[in-house]
């Protein structure tokens, strides 16, 4: 018997220095926006609330979509990629996996990565506030924080008011003044929560 087996199965909470508050959203190397959207839109039914550059390669572009309960998955996608079938690494793989977290445990977050030993990197990213780093297999993990508080369900709602507000203002991607104007809009209170001062993490405006 592995000491894997030992380990107890419950739902408590384990005792860790801080935990998450769930799957804010996965995000995926996709292949062309066209047969994207096709599929997860055209198809599934789910809606695109966000098109903007991908802010680590703004020579890619980021799509998101509502799954249906405002959580989101998204895409980084290229016209210079056909979709294929069948798993292999590229088009389909997983590029990073995004969990929600609390912002009033930030601080406590990075004290935590670093003291275990993970290096990590804190960015705006205009709709929402992320600490990277990487897990035991080389594989992206994200922390993420909404940078305002958005009730639950309403998340693609706001998102997709916020693109509207970002094409019709020419910014290249969502920032503070969308992501306000858009809870105004909709009738939401504007919430912004404390959260570290951090640059995009692109060179796009």
């Amino acid at each position: 018997m592995s000491n894997d087996d030992l380990t107890p199965v419950t739902a408590e909470p384990p005792d860790a220095p801080f935990h998450t508050t769930g799957t804010d959203h996965v995000t995926v190397w996709g292949s062309n926006a066209e047969d994207t959207i096709a599929f997860y839109r055209d198809l599934l039914g789910m809606p695109l609330v966000l098109r903007q550059p991908n802010l680590d390669d703004p020579s890619q572009t980021h799509l998101f979509f509502d799954t249906g309960d405002g959580r989101i998955l998204t895409f980084f996608v290229s016209d210079d990629r056909p979709s294929a079938r069948g798993q292999r690494p590229g088009v389909g793989a997983v590029h990073h996996l995004c969990f929600s977290v609390d912002p009033e445990e930030y601080e406590g977050i990075m004290e935590a990565l670093e003291a275990a030993g993970h290096g990590y990197n804190v960015f705006d990213r205009g709709v929402f506030h992320s600490i990277y780093t990487r897990d035991n297999n080389g594989l992206v993990i994200e922390l993420s924080s909404d940078k305002y508080e958005i009730p639950d369900g309403r998340k693609g709602e706001v998102l997709a008011a916020a693109q509207r507000l970002r094409e019709a203002d020419g910014a290249d991607f969502a920032q503070d003044r969308h992501m306000e104007g858009a809870l105004e809009e909709l009738g939401l209170p504007v919430v912004k929560h404390d959260l570290p001062d951090a640059s995009a993490g692109t060179g796009v405006n």
